[in-house]
């Protein structure tokens, strides 16, 4: 009998990846990127998260040893006033003193949204469309839909006059084009975006509706460090909550990890939009 080979393969999350990258370029935005260890400064407080938010906990974040220059020091001063007293914004701040050791804190990133902040500092310009693909971590408890590692998409819009409906319109694209036409919205909470909301979508097969975006617009108090005076929409997801979704699958260690089943990476269907082309035919 002819041998069995098993010729190399492309992973399926590297698929939904590859998908999700192929989207945004097609709807006119620019990737960016930003490293994986981060300042507690980049990470929380350029984003106007309070300094004693239960996010910078050691139970939700992965501290490192030593700590990080902060580099612009004009950004730092305008960043600890927006804390401390709302700055020219009109708004009140947090009423503390803002403690630069904390923003010097060295951490595995908890988000994609860093990316976006740091892009802020290097171009403020608009209109613009940017988004990143990156992994992040945090110290959770593994069950089903979480991981202690995975990946987020973050993407933003820049410019005048925008609205959460150009928000909505943009993930309801987004969706469309993976196949995906049933959507719903729901106000959230968000320390950096207000108004805020999360989307679901509606899996045909499943028969069930899955979270799968969290979204907003940014607060002035975030933006005005640094000089952005227009609104900015903003949204993120987790690609493997997008994999599971896609993929049919009940649990993330199905996606990501040690215990994906080799059989599923040799066997699964070409790629990610397969369920939109079944739809369109």
């Amino acid at each position: 009998g002819v041998e069995e080979r098993f010729p190399g393969r492309i992973h399926p999350l590297r698929h939904v990846m590859m998908d999700a990258q192929r989207i945004m370029v097609e709807l006119g935005f620019e990737e960016m990127d930003s490293p994986l260890v981060e300042s507690a400064f980049w990470n929380m407080d350029a984003m106007f998260i309070p300094q004693d938010h239960p996010a910078r906990e050691v139970q939700d974040t992965f501290y490192l040893p030593g700590k990080a220059v902060l580099q612009d020091v004009e950004l730092v001063k305008r960043v600890k006033a927006m804390h401390e007293h709302g700055g020219k914004t009109g708004s009140k701040g947090f009423g503390y003193e803002w403690d630069p050791k904390i923003a010097m804190q060295l951490l595995l990133r908890t988000h994609t949204t860093s990316t976006t902040f740091r892009e802020f500092s290097k171009n403020a310009k608009h209109p613009q469309k940017k988004f990143a693909i990156g992994r992040i971590f945090r110290n959770e408890a593994i069950d089903a839909t979480h991981l202690a590692e995975f990946h987020q998409v973050e993407g933003f819009v820049m410019g005048e006059g925008l609205t959460l409906r150009h928000l909505m319109g943009i993930i309801k694209e987004f969706y469309a084009k993976l196949g995906l036409t049933k959507i719903r919205f729901k106000p959230t909470y968000n320390p950096y975006t207000e108004p805020s909301m999360e989307a679901a979508a509606y899996h045909p097969k499943m028969g069930k509706w899955i979270e799968l975006i969290n979204s907003g617009m940014f607060r002035k108090e975030s933006l005005a460090p640094f000089g952005i005076s227009v609104p900015v929409i903003a949204w993120g997801f987790g690609l493997e909550r997008l994999a599971l979704f896609m993929y049919e699958k009940e649990t993330l260690k199905e996606i990501m990890g040690p215990d994906v089943s080799v059989d599923f990476i040799r066997q699964y269907p070409g790629t990610t939009h397969e369920l939109g082309r079944e739809k369109n035919g």
